[in-house]
C-alpha cells in the first residue's frame, strides 16, 4: 500500500454526511470532556490515583456491556458501574495498599464480566467495539443533553471542594487534624471520579480512559507547579487532545481511541522535554516539575 493510499483510508469524510448531527455531538461531548477530565485529572495526579482511574473504567465497561446485552440505556449501565467501583475503592481503601489490592481485583472481574456480556450480545459488532476504543457516532441528542448535565455537576463538586479536597491531597494527616472531614471529601471525590470515567467511556473507550483522566494532568505537572496554572494547563491539554483525535477520527476509518491518545501522549511528551529547562529557569525550585503536591494551596 502506498503513501496516497494509507493517507486516504486514514482521512475519508465521505462516510459522515447523513450522521453530520451526531459527529457534531460526539465534537461537543469531547471538548466538555476534555476539559473535566483535565481538571479532575490533577487531583487524581496528586491522591496518586491513576490506577483507581483504570479499575473503575473496567466495572464502567461491564456495566455498559450489560445495559447492551439486556437492552437499556448504556451510559446509565455505564454510570452504575462506575459508581458501584468508586464506591467499593472509596470505602475499602482508605490506605494506599488496600486500596491497590480492591482495584487488582476488581479489575480483572469487571473486564471479565464485560467481556461475558458481550460475548453474550447478538448485536452488530460495531456496538461491542465501541465500549471498548470509542465510536465516532456514539453519542445522540439525549446521551450528550446527560453527559453535559453530568459534567457540569462534576465541574459545581469539584469547585465547592477544592480547597478541603486539595489539602486533603497534599496531606491527609495534616488535614484531618485541621477538622477537614478526609474521609467524605475521599468519598465524594471518587463518586466524581466515578461520574467523569462513565461519561468518558462514552467517547474513548473503556480501555483508554486514562489519555483524558490522567495524560493532560501529568504533563501539565511538568511545566508549572502552580496551583492556578496546572489546572488551566491540564484543562486546555485535555481539550486539545479530544477535540483534536474526533476531528482527526471524523475523516479516518480507525476508531478514536488512536487519535486522542497519540495526541496525548505527545503533548506530554513535548512538555517533559520543555519541563526541565523550564525548571532550571526557576529559583528556590526545591522539587522536580512533576512531583509537587501544591504545598501553596492548603496554606
Amino acid at each position: 500500500m502506498n503513501t496516497d493510499d494509507l493517507w486516504g483510508r486514514l482521512f475519508n469524510f465521505q462516510d459522515y454526511g447523513a450522521l453530520l448531527e451526531l459527529v457534531q455531538n460526539s465534537i461537543i461531548a469531547g471538548a466538555v470532556l476534555g476539559i473535566v477530565g483535565g481538571l479532575i485529572g490533577v487531583f487524581v495526579m496528586q491522591r496518586d490515583m491513576a490506577f483507581a482511574v483504570h479499575g473503575i473504567s473496567e466495572l464502567s465497561f461491564a456495566g455498559a456491556a450489560g445495559a447492551l446485552l439486556f437492552g437499556a440505556n448504556v451510559v446509565v449501565g455505564s454510570l452504575a458501574g462506575s459508581l458501584v467501583a468508586a464506591i467499593l475503592i472509596g470505602l475499602l481503601g482508605s490506605k494506599a495498599r488496600d486500596r491497590n489490592s480492591i482495584i487488582g481485583v476488581l479489575m480483572p472481574f469487571g473486564l471479565g464480566l464485560g467481556i461475558l456480556f458481550l460475548a453474550l450480545y447478538p448485536g452488530r459488532s460495531a456496538n461491542k467495539f465501541g465500549l471498548l476504543t470509542g465510536q465516532i457516532v456514539s453519542v445522540d441528542d439525549p446521551q450528550l443533553g446527560l453527559l453535559i448535565v453530568i459534567s457540569i455537576v462534576v465541574l459545581v463538586a469539584l469547585l465547592l471542594l477544592w480547597r478541603p479536597l486539595s489539602f486533603d491531597s497534599l496531606d491527609p494527616d495534616v488535614a484531618a487534624a485541621r477538622g477537614v472531614p478526609s474521609r467524605f471529601v475521599s468519598l465524594a471525590f471518587m463518586v466524581l471520579l466515578g461520574l467523569t470515567v462513565a461519561v468518558s467511556v462514552q467517547i474513548i473507550g473503556a480501555l483508554l480512559v486514562l489519555a483524558l483522566l490522567v495524560t493532560p494532568a501529568a504533563a501539565a505537572l511538568r511545566v508549572s507547579s502552580s496551583p492556578v496554572l496546572v489546572p488551566v494547563l491540564s484543562m486546555l491539554f485535555g481539550f486539545v487532545s479530544a477535540v483534536g483525535g474526533i476531528l482527526l477520527a471524523i475523516g479516518g476509518s480507525l476508531p478514536i481511541s488512536p487519535y486522542i491518545t497519540t495526541i496525548s501522549f505527545l503533548i506530554y511528551l513535548v512538555c517533559r522535554i520543555v519541563g526541565p529547562r523550564t525548571a532550571s529557569g526557576r529559583r528556590g525550585r526545591r522539587a522536580p516539575v512533576g512531583e509537587t503536591r501544591h504545598a501553596q494551596v492548603a496554606r
